[in-house]
This record gives structure tokens, sequence and C-alpha cells, in this order.
């Protein structure tokens, strides 16, 4: 069997067992947005699944949920044509985001932040503030175990795995 084979037959089992773990547990845990976590673990293994990113991964999304609290409760307030509030709130806000994660670039990853802050746009973006409840809780568990569960536990699992196996 190549390496190659090796790497990709064991990412599958990786994938096929860790994430449904998540996805079965997560509402028992009182999450409903358990499919965050596949949205984040994707965005730390495109970094390269670096352990040492990890973090400032996390405290991006992090950001970006908060950012998606704020935004929202911002436009609600706004009383312009609403694709007007959008533009300018996603304008204000994006260049922000960009402004100070660019600045400390060692604790946040930008591209999480905008990540995170899309996300959750999408869940939360057509409810009132008064609605969202502990939805922002939920995604901001979500998104840490995207990173720490499914991404680093992935690669972890797929690494004792390989290491087993050309043992043998």
């Amino acid at each position: 069997m190549t390496e190659q084979t090796i790497n990709k037959l064991t990412l599958a089992l990786g994938i096929a067992l860790l994430p449904p773990i998540w996805a079965v547990l997560a509402p028992y845990a009182g999450i409903t947005t358990g499919a965050v976590a596949l949205i984040c673990a994707g965005l730390y293994v495109t970094n390269g699944n670096k352990k040492s990113d990890a973090l400032k991964i996390t405290l991006g999304f992090l950001c970006g949920d908060i950012w998606a609290v704020i935004a929202i409760f911002l436009m609600e307030k706004m009383t312009f044509d609403p694709r007007a509030e959008l533009y300018g709130t996603l304008f204000v806000m994006g260049g922000i985001a960009v402004l100070i994660g660019e600045t400390v670039p060692k604790f946040i990853f930008t591209p999480a932040w905008l990540c995170g802050w899309a996300i959750g746009l999408t869940i939360m973006g057509p409810m009132a503030i008064a609605e969202i409840g502990s939805l922002p809780i939920q995604i901001g568990a979500a998104m840490i175990a995207g990173v720490v569960y499914v991404g680093i536990g992935v690669d972890a699992f797929q690494k004792t795995l390989i290491k087993a196996i050309l043992k043998k």
C-alpha cells in the first residue's frame, strides 16, 4: 500500500468516525448549530493543521461570532433601507475586523474572524436580536469544537493510525 493510499484511507476513517460523534452528541449539550464545527474544522485544515495556530483561529472565529451579534444589533437599530444598512454594516465592520485582526495577527487569525462573522450572520441574521437567545454561545461552542475536536482530533487520530500502520 502506498503512503498516499494510507493517508487517504486514514483521513477517510477519521472523518467518517469523529465528526459524526460530535453531530450526535452536540444536541445533548444544547448545541443546535453542530454543523458549524465542520466549517470551522475546514478552515483549520486549510491552514495546514497547524496546532500552533489553533488558538488564534479559535479566537478569530469567536470574534466573528461576537461581530455577527453586534452587526445584527446595529442593523436592527438603523432606519435606512435594509440593503443600505447591510452594505454599510458589512463595509464598516468588515474593514474594522481586518484592521484589528491584521494588527494583532499573533492573537487573531483574520480569515477565521471573517468566516465566523459570515457563519453568525447566516444563522442569526434573519432573526431579531431578541430572538437570538443562546445561539451565539451555541455557535461559539461549535466553533471551538470544530478547531479542537474535529480539526486537531482528526489530525491526531490520523497521525496515530499512520504511525501504527507503518510500524507493522
